[in-house]
């Protein structure tokens, strides 16, 4: 099992977004989503999100909030992946280009125009929720055929 993380970064009504358009082999190639990645060994959810928003933006983040974990049975390369969420609203630094794709800040309420993932749909709506989420997404040929949430 991968295990990673994910962050939407949001400041004055507008969410830091990544456009993956640079990578050979991207499993997310032309998709919109947040920043994050794999987790390193003995590094935790919080140190991971922290050190992967700053590589891929340049900015570094203060007091990430965990909003929900997810896992994603046999995503990539039939290996399931286990997602840490987090949203966080205060950074310093100043934003940087990306080796994994374009960086813009999107206006919130025209996010869910952009090409995501089925699941990012769903999961975007959860982040606003006051309460704690576990999810279970499952995808097929990149079509999300499945999926189940608990609020807690």
């Amino acid at each position: 099992m991968k295990l990673s993380t994910l962050c939407y970064l949001e400041d004055q009504g507008k969410t830091l977004m990544l456009l993956r358009n640079k990578k050979k082999n991207d499993v997310h190639e032309g998709k919109w989503v947040g920043l994050g990645g794999k987790m390193e060994s003995g590094e935790s959810p919080d140190e991971c999100v922290i050190r992967e928003v700053k590589e891929e933006s340049g900015l570094l983040i203060q007091n990430p909030v965990l909003k929900g974990i997810m896992t994603f049975p046999a995503f990539k390369d039939d290996e399931d992946w286990f997602v840490f969420l987090f949203s966080a609203s205060k950074f310093d630094g100043e934003l940087q280009s990306c080796n994994e794709g374009e960086l813009k800040w999107i206006e919130n309420n025209k996010i869910k125009d952009l090409n995501l993932w089925e699941g990012d749909k769903l999961f975007l709506n959860w982040l606003k929720s006051p309460s704690f989420f576990s999810a279970k997404l499952i995808y097929e040929n990149k079509k999300l055929i499945d999926w189940q949430v608990n609020f807690h």
